[in-house]
């Protein structure tokens, strides 16, 4: 049965964008989404392809609130990269994504990525040069080799970015996107009131 992340959004803060390819870990995918909405952080689950029905990694199918092609992210907050084989590589693939990414990192914008998503689509963007970040274990040389600094923890903080390790660490990861976004009371409550041990 596909399940539905269309959900209430605040009119409030800046629209953020997760990107979902073919293969996405669901993990990442819907309880990031689930932890942001919950702290009343608006979020646009967004369908690399040509149909809202994405299946993931595992094989579950998630139904995306929007196309691609549909969205404008001039103004966006966060966009955010979930990882997943063969999710990541596919995002990777993406002109669209790619130039989402570059264009809003260009401009100071903040990125979140998890998984496979830094080393496999952040780093050979060029986003993680010189910056610290972490990703699933065994493909930090990736991010070294573009540049960046490979770190092996679970959730890595630099301007304008967090990365983490995978789909364990992803409520970790979506509490420091609501850290980051509306500060710590609000990132501290919305982990108490999902039992998260931070």
């Amino acid at each position: 049965m596909a399940m539905s992340i269309i959900g209430f959004m605040s009119m409030e803060a800046k629209q953020s964008y997760i990107f979902l390819a073919p293969g996405v870990e669901e993990i990442e995918a819907m309880a990031t989404i689930d932890a942001l909405r919950r702290a009343d952080i608006p979020v646009v689950a967004v369908a690399v392809d040509t149909v809202l029905e994405i299946k993931g990694a595992t094989g579950q199918t998630i139904v995306a609130d929007s196309l691609i092609a549909d969205i404008d992210v001039s103004d966006a907050d966060w966009l955010i990269v979930p990882g997943g084989v063969p999710g990541a590589p596919n995002l990777h693939a993406s002109k669209a994504v790619n130039d989402m990414l570059l264009r809003h990192y260009e401009k100071g914008g903040r990125i979140a990525s998890i998984c496979a998503g830094p080393a496999v689509v952040l780093a050979p963007l060029g986003i993680l040069k010189g910056k610290k970040a972490t990703c699933y274990p065994g493909l930090g040389d990736e991010i070294n080799e573009y540049g960046g600094e490979y770190v092996e923890e679970k959730v890595v903080k630099a301007p304008a970015l967090i990365t983490s390790e995978g789909p364990g660490t992803t409520l970790p990861f979506a509490i420091e996107i609501i850290r980051e976004t509306k500060g710590d009371k609000t990132a501290d409550d919305t982990a108490a009131s999902m039992i998260i041990t931070l």
